[in-house]
């Protein structure tokens, strides 16, 4: 629907480690993620199960992904993960949605 009707550019990408199909939508500057969780014991289905479809993240680009999670940490937050490879090759992190008004948010690293 994305690229068929809207027109729009998309990526899609199979994180097949976390069993965890990504399509990569543009709009301008920014991209929105759709995940689709391949695996009905996973996170993103447990998620689902328990909240309903909907928003389950929101990513922010940083230029240092550990130096983030650093941050986040002396500020008292609790970060999920230390960073690892994700979708599209990027070093991400998570922090947990506790800490953050109810949104799971994402540290995102492009690779150089």
């Amino acid at each position: 629907m994305f690229s068929t009707v809207l027109k729009l550019e998309t990526e899609e990408e199979l994180l097949e480690d976390r069993k965890l199909k990504i399509v990569m939508v543009k709009i301008g500057e920014s991209r929105v993620e759709l995940v689709e969780d391949l695996n009905p014991d996973g996170t993103v289905s447990k998620f689902i199960e328990k909240r309903g479809e909907g928003l389950h993240h929101m990513a922010f680009e940083v230029d240092d992904v550990n130096k983030a999670v650093e941050e986040m940490k002396k500020n008292g937050y609790r970060v999920l993960s230390e960073p690892k490879l994700g979708a599209g090759g990027m070093l991400v992190a998570f922090v947990h949605p506790k800490d953050t008004h109810g949104i799971l948010l994402e540290l995102v690293e492009r690779r150089k």
